[in-house]
């Protein structure tokens, strides 16, 4: 009921009051912009940052997981060395009593080949410490990267958050008034505003005519168009940007 009310109250309104509501509510929205073109491009920084460390993030847990399995593979071989050892140890003592040739044959191949597999373990092993020595490289990288990007995100967040704490309240009293400008304005000619703002750059719907020309676009506007613009008896848009036009001095006056 009350919402029928509020668009019946607007409906009544002389089309000049409406244009006055229109020209003070861009006045508002403006300067609720400004505020938020201070800390406009904060927010996407810092979104950026967030996205960017989540990806060294990843790729860094990806590196510990190479130089996790690089140890497992250095390990592995490190006992397969110590396991060799052993057997030949084994393999040598076993030679000491040996009864016939075919035991001194199988004795001394299985020697050779434990000698073998030493070599390739220690060959792995070395292959497995050049890829720790690249890995770690690279993990030292990720992580002074990382860093970098976390106190950037810490000094971007903390800029972030002093500048809403010092704007909220004045952006909070704009709002109110922002509201207490729609109410004058029926719904189509409020939709009409809102959609000019959203298809504008700089978000203006509502300018004034300077040195005979729009406020919006600056292309000129003929005599006969500004002296309807200046009586304010109708509602008139710029044929050139869409742009609604009124003239500042004499709502200023009114």
């Amino acid at each position: 009921m009350a919402k029928k009310q509020e668009t019946k109250t607007a409906s009544l309104k002389s089309v000049e009051e409406k244009l006055k509501a229109l020209y003070q509510l861009q006045l508002i929205d403006s300067e609720v912009d400004r505020i938020r073109t201070v800390r406009g491009e904060l927010p996407l920084e810092i979104e950026d940052l967030q996205d960017s460390i989540e990806a060294y993030s990843k790729r860094k847990e990806k590196v510990v997981q190479e130089i996790d399995s690089e140890n497992e593979i250095k390990t592995k071989n490190t006992n397969q060395i110590a396991e060799s050892n052993e057997l030949i140890k084994k393999y040598k003592k076993q030679l000491e009593n040996i009864k016939n040739n075919r035991e001194f044959v199988s004795l001394t191949k299985e020697i050779e080949f434990q000698t073998l597999e030493i070599e390739l373990s220690e060959k792995k092993i070395k292959n497995s410490e050049a890829n720790l020595l690249h890995h770690t490289e690279k993990l030292n990288s990720l992580n002074d990267d990382l860093n970098v990007r976390k106190d950037e995100l810490d000094k971007k967040s903390g800029e972030l958050d002093e500048i809403v704490k010092e704007t909220e309240k004045e952006e909070d009293a704009l709002l109110k008034k922002s509201q207490k400008a729609k109410k004058v304005i029926d719904d189509r000619l409020l939709l009409a505003y809102e959609k000019i703002r959203g298809n504008v750059k700089n978000g203006l719907a509502v300018v004034s005519v300077k040195r005979d020309a729009c406020g919006g676009c600056f292309n000129k506007i003929p005599p006969q168009r500004q002296l309807d613009i200046k009586l304010h008896k109708k509602i008139i848009i710029c044929e050139h940007c869409g742009r609604i036009l009124v003239d500042e001095e004499e709502l200023q006056k009114s």
